[in-house]
């Protein structure tokens, strides 16, 4: 990853998550930074690494070069409200993801990812780029609906909900990550216990959104209490078949948080359904549900593929991974109610951003071998272990 391209990513992820704290400056009901908030990190930042560790290269293509710049005029015309261009810009990076995933696997229709053959990495890649490119695809109809003609009306579905969608594409590369960094010595029940996680995790989310959507409570807790199961199924398994590297720790620690953010959201649910569902109550658990899955789980996986070709990094893992807890636990809910806090919270961040983004260098010789073997395995085109 070249400097320039760092540097990039610095300043879209400190000032993704700054603007999440505005509303202290500038009133929600005259700008809605919430949208650069979920747009730089999710799209801009996430989509783009997405599509640049596919490819594989050294540097940005310029493919991927021109779905940032016009993943950045998407993420500014719907925060200005330009809702024309804010309906074409989508389908062109519809086609620019689709692209990199069908030069990438070999086929327009991802009949691999039915295939007991694909290895469990390879399906979620591929379903990171695919879940990308649909929900590109289905932003233009969406918007038509919600701005203009009112097709469909619902009180859940709305622009910013449906946005934030984009993180489900990040996700998922990061649960391919920490496939591919497995042992590939397994039983065939734990081989069909990773297709079982692969399917949950993909029909579950888009299940839930459904249920959301309709306002099914019973549903809302059965998907999500299982959700919650498959992911510490592969907490579980990532702890005894993860191979030891650097990137170990990393990933681990975004798994805890992605258990976080699926007990608060499970309690957010139940919440809901009390007397005590009261924005002093709810409004809490929500920001603390949004920043664990937005800037903890997101962030590990992105570090990870962002610099799959440096680790291991010079750097205390467990200095920085501590850093990010307090950050994202501590900082980053106190910052969205005190503005004091908000100020540090983004110094935190783009502290941790350039501990992750810049340091270099091995840590540990003994690694080295390892390292090589399991980055050849975490290469974008070699990814073939399950």
């Amino acid at each position: 990853m070249s400097w320039k391209f760092k540097s990039v990513l610095l300043v879209m992820m400190t000032t993704a998550l700054a603007c999440g704290f505005m509303h202290h400056v500038i009133p929600p009901a005259t700008y809605n930074f919430e949208r650069l908030h979920i747009f730089l990190f999710n799209l801009c930042s996430g989509g783009t690494l997405l599509l640049y560790f596919t490819e594989g290269h050294k540097n940005l293509s310029r493919r991927v070069l021109l779905f940032l710049l016009l993943a950045i005029a998407f993420a500014l015309c719907t925060f200005c409200q330009w809702y024309l261009p804010a309906m074409l810009i989508p389908l062109i990076l519809a086609a620019l993801v689709e692209g990199v995933r069908i030069d990438h696997f070999g086929s327009r229709f991802p009949r691999a990812l039915f295939s007991l053959r694909e290895p469990v990495a390879r399906k979620f890649h591929q379903a990171a780029l695919l879940c990308l490119s649909l929900g590109l695809l289905f932003s233009s109809p969406v918007i038509l609906n919600s701005v203009y003609f009112k097709w469909i009306t619902l009180e859940k579905l709305q622009l910013d909900t449906f946005f934030l969608g984009f993180s489900f594409p990040v996700s998922l590369i990061s649960m391919s990550v920490i496939f591919t960094l497995m042992k590939k010595e397994e039983l065939r029940l734990t081989a069909l216990l990773k297709e079982a996680a692969f399917w949950i995790i993909n029909v579950g989310v888009i299940a839930f959104f459904l249920f959301i959507l309709a306002g099914l409570f019973r549903s809302q807790v059965v998907i999500a209490t299982l959700l919650f199961l498959a992911v510490a199924f592969i907490l579980y398994l990532y702890w005894h078949k993860g191979i030891q590297l650097q990137q170990k720790a990393f990933l681990t620690s975004g798994i805890l948080f992605l258990l976080i953010t699926s007990v608060t959201g499970i309690a957010y649910i139940l919440l809901s359904a009390t007397r005590h569902y009261t924005p002093e109550f709810s409004y809490p658990l929500l920001r603390l549900h949004a920043f664990t899955a937005l800037y903890g789980w997101n962030i590990s996986g992105l570090a990870v593929i962002g610099r799959h070709d440096d680790f291991p990094l010079q750097l205390h893992s467990s200095t920085v991974i501590l850093l990010h807890w307090l950050t994202v636990l501590l900082l980053c809910p106190l910052g969205y109610f005190v503005p004091v806090f908000a100020v540090l919270a983004v110094l935190a961040y783009s502290w941790l951003l350039i501990r992750i983004l810049f340091n270099q260098g091995a840590v540990d010789e003994r690694l080295t071998a390892l390292e090589k073997e399991a980055l050849e395995l975490l290469a974008p085109a070699g990814i073939a272990a399950d």
